[in-house]
Order: structure tokens, then sequence, then C-alpha cells
């Protein structure tokens, strides 16, 4: 058998190949994982391939490096049937999938929809992403089913701060893991490009406007040609339609000068301006940050710097990586972006992108992006990498276009995973109220992962679980009481997706210093609570073969069918009756409150049907289904605290803040770069460190 190395990275030269021997040439313990007596891999996925695994399990890294692949494009076509040009290659092992295979497929019925929750995680995660990744292997690999994981893009910021890397981990990870974490096809450099285009826009406009007459700036945005003619760009249609001036839109000569005036000067506000710039990348020295101190800045006409504080935030944040995630075509990405609110003017109205004339070159920038990305898992199966916006800020989920594609390719009795950020409480319910309700997609099972870590810190009577420091004996040793004790969040989060009318398998992601009696407990609590089945998965370390009771539990799940009702109708329900639904039958909690603020920023949005009418983004914690962090378990009563809102008008969400976000994350002492480098002892030289 032929293998050829891509940064230290064998090649699988035919669809059948063995495992590679170097995942086993340094283990003291290896086994084979190839499932074939479970169910035919080859039947759910043509390209899965068997793989050896070692004990104890090897640096993520490594399992990525020495797992023969299949060329992607190999493995959506042969998957699928799709033709060579439906996938675009961006070397061997990533690429883009066309558009076009949905207006293929269309008419074709969907394929059973599987949505990936958790618990209220520690700030170690819990492995939905890994648990993601493992239940497709065992789908594809060993039940003989037709399936495609959809999981987010990371941000390059945590993989080198603390968090590292998103791709899963050990035998249940998306490969390459270097192509993953790092750049992948670019779609982030995209949505940098186009968010901070606009930041340059917004301030650009805003000191010609206090350097020139509005006589002086029409005169530069509708030039006159020899004959005197001039002419209003395409880009500049919708301003004028805004302004009641569509039908003088073929001749600016037309225009009265208070027209002219209308037209020309936005008038902003710069005390009103939130469109921050952005960087992947955590740097918290950008949080804080003033701009338009260069003498270029400075103002003749108003005898001024027109300089502002401003800040950063760190690219997945940007509200065009939410909008990415949840449009459903380019005319529909187009549309969003245009709606995209930056600042309001001096008379309070709301600014956005259709008035700096700018949505046309946003999309261009961010059309190639909504074209999801093709990658494959450790064991050949198929997945769509696509968006990647934060589910504490926004919705925390995959692109919508990811997932038609996926329910369309797998058929009817195929399974498309998809992940949702965070908790049920968190990305879950947000899947739940505002990608379906965006998509119209019912789901027909959610599997809410748990570790026994997780429920004893829910106990509330364990020590903190600190990331970078070592686990308190609690942790490590058998204690099934508050393994019981923490169970309750489990039951709220069980409770919370089946009042929707989605089944729920718990998903018991199994570490090490785990015990059977455990395990047990956690399974009949959920069972009692509910839950269709609740299954210990071992994926991590046997990849696929880990996950099989996991995988049959969901399939069972999915056999009974779904009655999936969405929690609230955001066109028929004023705004606090939506966020009071959210609170109370989601996080268990009583009441809000609500600051002044917030009440006059709602009292306002209530006369506007088109801000009222939209659903409800909460931005709060992961950590607690309360406002408050360090409130674990499962509170009952609470009243939580809305202090601010605001519309994201592009991405279609009204943003409740219940807390202080941190929209870009700093360094620790020691970020995960000191780790990575280059192995040159490899031709071509190895990536190493990256986790």
């Amino acid at each position: 058998m032929r293998h050829t190395l891509r940064f230290g990275r064998p090649f699988l030269a035919a669809a059948a190949a063995p495992a590679a021997a170097g995942l086993a040439a340094h283990s003291s313990s290896s086994s084979r994982c190839d499932g074939w007596g479970v169910g035919s891999g080859k039947k759910g996925c043509p390209t899965a391939t068997p793989v050896t695994v070692r004990s104890p399990v090897p640096p993520d890294i490594e399992v990525s490096q020495q797992v023969p692949l299949t060329p992607v494009k190999e493995v959506f076509t042969k998957a699928f049937g799709l033709k060579e040009g439906d996938v675009f290659s961006f070397g061997p092992y990533k690429g883009k999938l066309s558009l076009g295979v949905y207006d293929r497929f269309k008419d074709k019925p969907n394929g059973h929809y599987v949505v990936v929750c958790g618990i209220n995680p520690t700030p170690l995660g819990e492995g939905k992403s890994t648990t993601t990744v493992g239940l497709s292997q065992a789908l594809g690999a060993h039940l003989g089913q037709k399936v495609l994981t959809c999981i987010r893009q990371p941000s390059m910021g945590p993989t080198f701060g603390i968090k590292g890397g998103a791709a899963g981990g050990g035998y249940s990870q998306v490969v390459p893991m270097e192509d993953f974490n790092l750049h992948m096809t670019g779609d982030i450099h995209a949505i940098t490009a186009a968010h901070n285009l606009f930041a340059a826009a917004i301030d650009t406009r805003y000191y010609h406007e206090n350097s020139s007459s509005a006589d002086g700036i029409f005169k530069r945005l509708c030039p006159a040609d020899k004959a005197g003619n001039r002419s209003f760009e395409p880009s500049m249609y919708a301003r004028l339609e805004k302004l009641g001036l569509a039908h003088k839109k073929h001749d600016p000569n037309l225009l009265t000068p208070e027209e002219i005036q209308r037209f020309c000067v936005l008038d902003i506000d710069p005390d009103t301006i939130t469109w921050r710039r952005v960087t992947d990348c955590n740097d918290k020295y950008l949080r804080n940050v003033e701009i338009g101190r260069s003498p270029s800045e400075f103002s003749k006409r108003l005898d001024k710097q027109l300089s502002r504080e401003s800040s950063f935030a760190i690219t997945v944040s940007s509200e065009i990586m939410a909008i990415l995630a949840l449009a459903t075509d380019l005319k529909d990405l187009r549309a969003r972006l245009g709606r995209m609110i930056c600042c309001f003017s001096k008379k309070g109205e709301p600014l956005t992108a259709d008035d700096f004339g700018i949505t046309g070159a946003l999309t261009v920038l961010m059309m190639d992006a909504l074209q999801p990305n093709t990658f494959q898992t450790v064991e050949g199966t198929p997945a769509l990498v696509h968006a990647g916006p934060f589910a504490n800020i926004a919705h925390g989920n995959s692109s919508i276009i990811a997932d038609k594609i996926g329910l369309k390719l797998v058929g009817k009795d195929g399974f498309v995973l998809t992940e949702a950020g965070f908790g049920a409480d968190m990305g879950g319910e947000k899947f739940f109220n505002i990608k379906c309700h965006y998509s119209g997609l019912k789901p027909d099972c959610a599997v809410i992962v748990c570790s026994i870590r997780a429920l004893k810190l829910h106990s509330c009577e364990a020590p903190k679980v600190v990331a970078g420091q070592a686990l308190s004996k609690e942790y490590t040793q058998e204690n099934v009481e508050l393994v019981e004790k923490g169970c309750a969040n489990l039951v709220a989060h069980i409770e919370g997706v089946r009042k929707r009318g989605v089944k729920v398998v718990v998903a018991i992601n199994r570490f090490a210093t785990d015990t059977p009696a455990e395990h047990e407990v956690v399974k009949r609590v959920a069972e009692a609570h509910g839950a269709s089945a609740a299954v210990v998965a071992e994926h991590f370390a046997k990849g696929g073969a880990g996950a099989v009771d996991l995988g049959r539990a969901v399939m069972a799940a999915c056999s009974e069918g779904s009655d999936f009702k969405p929690l609230y109708d955001p066109a028929a329900e004023p705004i606090k009756a939506k966020i009071l639904k959210i609170v109370q039958d989601v996080y268990g909690g009583a009441d809000v409150r609500y600051s002044e603020k917030a009440e006059a920023v709602i009292e306002r949005y209530e006369k506007d049907p088109a801000i009222s009418s939209l659903p409800i983004c909460m931005s709060k914690n992961q950590y607690s289904l309360t406002d408050d962090p360090k409130r674990l378990g499962a509170p009952k009563g609470f009243t939580i605290t809305v202090r601010d809102i605001y519309v994201s008008a592009g991405a279609g969400f009204l943003v409740a803040s219940l807390g202080e976000i941190t929209f870009i994350p700093g360094l620790p002492i020691k970020p995960a770069y000191y780790k990575i480098d280059l192995d040159f002892s490899t031709d071509p030289p190895r990536v190493t460190g990256l986790s």
C-alpha cells in the first residue's frame, strides 16, 4: 500500500486501505476498532476506515497525523453520489461544498435530525464535539447508517490560548486537526475583512460628514460626467428607498437641496457606534482603545480631533458570523448584511449597512464563506464544518445551510448530527427557538452530554474545577452521593428539552476515573425523568466502537417520531413575555427584573413590529441556569436581571444581556502557543503541540 505524506500525515491512496500501522507501533496496548461485526460500515459510509486504538490514548495531534485519510472529495462523492465538481478542494483533505447541491437534492426527503448539546459545563467542557464525532463514527462506520456531522468552526484565539482546539479529541476527531483549527478555508478571515471594512466605512463617513458640506459629499458620491449627468450606484438604492426617494434613483439631479442633505448626511452620533473592529486572536489589551488620534483625523471645519474610545472583539463574536450561520441562501445573506445596525443618527434613527452603501461589497467578501467546509472524521465519516457563533453572545450553532444540505444528502433513513454550544439552556434553547425558527426544520432527537466530573460539581458540595489545575480528590475518587445530587442539573436540562416534544438520549462521556456505580446513578435518574435512554460512551478512547450503544439509542429514539414545538411564537408575543418564558420554562426561574436602560429600550422596540417580532437570544454565562455563574445545580424560584437589550437586526434576534460578557478573551500566563512548533525531522515538517 502506497502512502504519501503531507505535513507528516499518511495519505490513504485507496478507499479500503488497512489501518495505519503507526497507530500501534509505539503502543504497549492496542486493539483493532473496526466494528465490522457490529454492522456494515461500508453500507453506511463507503470510505469508513478501521483504526487501531492505543492505550493510553496519544495526544490528539498524533492521532490526527497517524490516521490514514481519504481525499475529502472522495469521501463526499462516494458517500452521497455527488459529482466531482460539487466539492472544491483546498488541498486533498479539506474543501467546500457547492450550494448547488441543495437545489439538486431539494425534492428528496429529509433524514433524521439530531442536535447534540450538554448540561451546564465545567470550565474544562463536557466533550460535546468529541461525542458528536464519536456518535457519527458509530452510526456510519459501525452501524451501517448514512450520517453527516455538522459542527462549528473554531476561533484561533482559544486555540493559542488556554482552551486549545475544538476538533473533538482522542479517536473521535474531525481531521486533519491542523487544518480544522488553523485557518481552515478562510471563512473567519473573510468575516474579519468584511466586519473591519464596515468599521472603516463608519468612521470614514463620520470624518467626511464633519469635514465637508452635504453638497461636497453629494458631488463625490455622484460625480458629474462631462455632460453634467450624474448617477447613483446601485448600492445607494436602499438608502434612497428608505428616504422615500426611490422614484428619483435614475437621476440624482432631481434631488432638491433638502433631499441631498437627507441622502448624504447620515448625521452619525459617535457615542452610539457599537460596531467594534475584530481580530481572530485573544488579546485583552484591545478591550479598550482610542482611535482617530492621527493628524489626518483632525477636522478643520470643527477645529477638533475626531477621536473616540472604542474596543475590539474576537471575530467569531461578529454579527456577520451569526448571519453566516442563519442565512439560507446568497440573497438572504445579502439582505441580512444590509439590515445590520452599526450606530444611530443624532435624531435616534438606526443606521444600517444599507445606509452606508456597503452591503454589496460585504456580500462579495462573504459569498465563498457561505459554502460549507468539507472534512472527515478519524474513521472516515463525512463532516461539514460551517460557521461558529458564540453561544453566550449569539445563538451558538453551526449553519442552517450545512444542516439543510446534510438532511437531503443522507436521505430519509440517514442521520444529521448538529452540535449546539454549551448546555441545553444555551445553544440548545437557541437551536429550538432561533435556528429552527429560521430554518423551518424539526429535530427528531436531542443528545445531552454530561460527565461525572460536571455532575459532582453541580452537587454544590465539591471544590471548584479550575482550568490548568489538578482536580480535587472528589473528582478522581468514587462518590455516588455527589453524583446523585448533581443530577438535578441534568434533570433540568432533560425536562427543558422534553417540553419541546423532543426525545432525549443522555450520553455519559466516560472518563478514566469514573466508576460503574456512578454511571448507574446517572442512568437511573435520567431515565426516571423522561430520557429515552442514558448510555455510557467511550468514544474518546475507542472511537466509534465506544459509542455503538449510544448510536443504537439515538436510532431507537428517532424511530419513535418527534412532536417538536417551539417555546414561543416570536411574532405573536411581547418581548417581555418571550424572555419570561425562557426563564421559567428553560432555566427554572420565577421572574425577571429589568434595569432602567433595558425598560426604556424595550418600550422603544415594542413600537416597531419589525424588531418586537424577533426571537430572543439570551446573553448569559454558560456555567449556571441562572445569571450568576457561581450558582450551580438546579436552583428554583430565582429572579433573572436583564441589564440591557439590543437588536442584531441582520442576524434576526434581540439580545437580552444578563451579565458582563467579555467580547475578546485574554491569554493566560502559559498560553498553548508555547507547545506549538514544527518538527523538522520529518519531510515535510510536521506540526507539533497543537491540541
